[in-house]
């Protein structure tokens, strides 16, 4: 509180960075992965925080916090690697194939409207329990995306944007999302363990509800 009061809005120019940089690899150096961006905005954000406190923010006092979190969270900071792993395994297993013959025996053949409903919600169920929508993606898109989305002539841009963000509201519904949903709740201490996901399940549903009608209509009609 005391280092707020004495920087004002002006801390949250360190995190900003990492987001800032992020982009600017993503538009303007394609060729190199975006988490060198991320890393080059944590970089940037040490610096910002050493020059607004000199001699208080020091590399210790950062390696200290950072051993801090560490030491919070546990083994479940290697979930989301861990995770990421598990749908290239998935994917080059064939699931996404399986998924396809199961769901093609449901979806009426040629349906566009039903076939981005299914792909949706089928994205936020299967991020929800791999708890990264990253893995589930490339599953999902492989076992339904493909076949009865993007076969019939849907903007793949459009549908690969929107059917992350659906995978996104599973995200704040699981606790296998650990980073986002179990890591709060050490850090804050908190008596419910799933009291983060309580929270989030009603938006969620909410925005799972918009992104699928926000697909419908750019893409079905």
């Amino acid at each position: 509180s005391l280092a707020y009061t004495s920087v004002g809005n002006k801390i949250f120019l360190a995190s900003f960075s990492i987001g800032v940089f992020a982009l600017l690899f993503a538009f303007f150096f394609p060729k190199i992965s975006t988490l060198v961006g991320l890393t080059v905005g944590v970089f940037v954000g040490c610096g910002i925080l050493l020059a607004m406190r000199p001699g208080v923010n020091t590399p210790k006092l950062f390696l200290d916090d950072s051993r801090r979190m560490l030491d919070i969270v546990g083994p479940l900071v290697m979930l989301p690697t861990l995770l990421s792993i598990l749908g290239a395994t998935f994917t080059a297993a064939g699931v996404g194939e399986v998924i396809s013959h199961l769901v093609g025996a449901v979806i009426p053949e040629g349906n566009l409207v039903v076939g981005i409903i299914v792909y949706c919600v089928g994205m936020a169920l299967f991020t929800a329990i791999m708890g990264n929508a990253f893995a589930a993606i490339t599953v999902l898109t492989v076992g339904i995306g493909a076949p009865f989305v993007l076969s019939l002539g849907a903007d793949p841009t459009v549908v690969g944007a929107l059917a992350l963000t659906c995978g996104f509201c599973g995200t704040l519904m699981t606790p296998m999302a650990a980073n986002f949903n179990i890591v709060p709740v050490a850090i804050l201490e908190m008596d419910d363990e799933y009291g983060v996901i309580k929270k989030q399940v009603i938006p969620a549903v909410f925005m799972l509800t918009v992104q699928i009608l926000m697909m419908i209509v750019l893409v079905a009609f």
